[in-house]
């Protein structure tokens, strides 16, 4: 079923809508959300409360790209389900390793200031995506946006672990520089 007709049936309130969703997204949810919590039951429980977001979502939402709109949702779960363990843990423990090699580039968006400086800078950290090439751009998202492992990005592009590490680590030194020339604090 495609994408406008399954967005139709949450908007008629047809039940039927989740399992068309979970029959078509179910296996990309499920990696997206596997990929940052690395527990089979949290993954799954996320996936679930992401179909409940989308019913509750649409209507009044009609997302014109259901797969990224299902996506964003997931990966926001995800997350907030880590930081509540990491909470839980006291801290406990230290940022994976995606969440690490970012970390100096996110202001802090506990502040009015910082919600705006964050939405300045997700704005200039799309501008900067957009100006490079397809696969530079495909692997900082598989990275950054679905926590691939480099490994698996390397299977995905034919590419040595290596190369695709210093590919990431060179498009991070070009976006700091980007960022900086945008005027971002770094």
């Amino acid at each position: 079923m495609d994408d406008a007709a399954i967005v139709d049936l949450y908007w008629a309130r047809d039940s039927r809508a989740i399992g068309e969703t979970q029959t078509k997204y179910g296996p990309f949810l499920g990696a997206i959300a596997m990929n940052l919590l690395n527990v089979r039951e949290d993954a799954e429980e996320c996936v679930s409360d992401t179909y409940l977001a989308a019913w509750n979502a649409i209507p009044p939402e009609r997302p014109g790209l259901l797969r990224a709109f299902l996506g964003r949702i997931v990966r926001n779960l995800s997350l907030d389900r880590l930081r509540r363990s990491r909470a839980k843990k006291r801290g406990g423990g230290t940022p994976d390793a995606i969440f690490e090699e970012l970390e100096e580039l996110l202001p802090d968006s506990r502040t009015p200031e910082g919600e705006v400086e964050r939405r300045e800078l997700l704005r200039d950290i799309e501008d900067f995506l957009r100006a490079q090439t397809e696969r530079t751009r495909n692997i900082f998202l598989r990275r950054y946006w679905y926590a691939d492992s480099v490994t698996a990005i390397a299977s995905r592009y034919g590419l040595r672990e290596n190369a695709v590490s210093a590919q990431l680590l060179r498009t991070r030194g070009k976006l700091r520089s980007f960022l900086e020339e945008r005027g971002h604090t770094i």
